[in-house]
């Protein structure tokens, strides 16, 4: 079962800030989470600390029961490239490489074989629709585009989670809505994705929304039933509360 449990206090700079306090939390396989919150909330660092890119000051990250702390510095590249996706509001492409060869790259890292590599990404590239693209660079085509071939870099490994950073903040709306669909669809078909947002519009397509604030788990809101617009609603509210300072 994949877990995520969480709590620390993390520094920057000289003096010691307690980004996040106590936080603790679960995803299960299959899910797909926002996590909202203002600036400064601590949202960043606890995704950064989920990709274990940080580390907690205190508490533990585990993933399938195992905990992130006990995995050596030289080993964690390889454990990120076997276990985790990445979308991010930037794209991260390599303009002097090929969409193609951009969505490669972590198998390449990996010593995958091309024969291997090929037959991942067909199908992941006709999912989401940029077959026609992969012999193109990045400079050639829309950020829409652009972020499709990163979801599909994010694919390709076979991760158990996708971590999304503002995936759809570089977007136009239109763009943005096409983005959050293709979530939702890849999640149907049982990828599990933990994305941090400022979108209400995007937040409405996640099952489960966790806001943070002040380094602290604030409140959550499950979609049970709820339509895209019901949950919007519901996600704009508790944002009201959360930004005049009241309790939920």
């Amino acid at each position: 079962m994949e877990r995520y449990n969480k709590r620390n206090t993390t520094r920057y700079g000289g003096q010691q800030v307690q980004a996040l306090s106590d936080v603790t939390f679960s995803v299960e396989p299959k899910e797909y989470v926002a996590i909202m919150g203002e600036s400064g909330s601590g949202k960043t660092t606890l995704l950064n600390i989920l990709a274990a890119l940080d580390k907690p000051t205190s508490g533990k990250v585990c993933l399938k029961g195992r905990d992130l702390g006990d995995i050596k510095d030289k080993e964690m590249a390889a454990f990120r490239r076997q276990n985790l996706g990445f979308v991010f509001q930037d794209f991260n492409l390599l303009d002097t490489f090929s969409l193609e060869d951009n969505i490669y790259l972590p198998l390449v890292l990996a010593g995958k074989k091309y024969a291997e590599m090929n037959s991942r990404l067909q199908p992941i590239a006709e999912q989401l629709g940029i077959t026609h693209l992969l012999k193109k660079y990045p400079y050639e085509v829309s950020g829409g585009q652009k972020q499709r071939v990163a979801v599909a870099r994010a694919l390709i490994t076979k991760p158990q989670m996708i971590l999304a950073d503002e995936p759809t903040g570089a977007l136009d709306s239109r763009t943005a809505d096409d983005l959050m669909e293709l979530f939702t669809d890849i999640n149907r078909n049982g990828q599990t994705i933990l994305m941090v947002t400022h979108s209400v519009r995007a937040a409405s397509s996640a099952n489960r929304v966790l806001f943070i604030k002040d380094g602290e788990v604030f409140h959550q809101i499950y979609r049970g039933n709820l339509s895209n617009e019901e949950m919007y609603q519901k996600i704009a509210d508790v944002l009201t509360v959360l930004t005049t300072g009241g309790d939920h």
